[in-house]
């Protein structure tokens, strides 16, 4: 292993943890929504984040990450994922790593073993960031009054992922399946986005899932 500190960041089990929307008691808003409503809204929270950043062209790399991983190295605006983690390409030499929460630790362990020797970065970010799951045959209509980048499915097909301007403020639009998008947003915008995604979507009809 380096010779980088790496320690658990994760509190105990004692600790109780909020998410971003804590304040806005998503779950009391379950079952309440418009029936059939267009767009379908979930907070997936206490996920772990990971940053790493490495040289992409270089194939020891991108044998340990997926030795590490069992993932390809996604190129550039694409995202890769299996049934516990996604990985998504975030600039030529940095990947977000988005794993369930409480594996950050053994992740980024697994991660410096794997590419042990070599120049590379990972960096918990879980704290900053925050994860919105909008799902809906209307979802689409909402990211085109917030956004002025292009989500027509020629441009943005299942598995692209992109930063952008959204709301007059930056974050990750990520198309995960046919009528399902995932925001990764920072944390202290949480609230912003919550109050703007209800306006936005208003005439469609927003639900909450749990």
């Amino acid at each position: 292993m380096s010779a980088i500190n790496v320690f658990q960041q994760n509190p105990g089990a004692e600790a109780k943890a909020q998410s971003p929307l804590h304040h806005a008691d998503l779950a009391s808003l379950v079952g309440k929504g418009r029936k059939n409503a267009g767009v379908t809204l979930r907070e997936r929270k206490f996920l772990g984040h990971l940053t790493i950043r490495g040289d992409g062209h270089d194939p020891e790399f991108a044998a340990g990450v997926h030795k590490a991983l069992g993932l390809e190295l996604p190129v550039a605006l694409t995202v890769v994922a299996n049934d516990e983690m996604s990985l998504q390409w975030a600039g030529p030499d940095e990947w977000l790593l988005i794993v369930p929460g409480g594996q950050e630790f053994a992740v980024e362990q697994k991660l410096r073993a794997a590419l042990e020797g070599q120049h590379i970065q990972v960096v918990n970010v879980s704290g900053g960031q925050s994860l919105l799951e909008l799902r809906g045959p209307n979802v689409r209509e909402v990211l085109m009054k917030s956004t002025s980048y292009d989500v027509h499915p020629n441009n943005f097909p299942v598995g692209k992922a992109v930063g952008t301007v959204f709301a007059k403020s930056q974050l990750v639009i990520r198309r995960t399946a046919e009528d399902t998008w995932e925001l990764v947003i920072r944390r202290s915008f949480a609230d912003y986005w919550w109050l703007w995604l209800q306006d936005a979507s208003a005439e469609y009809g927003l639900s909450i899932e749990a």
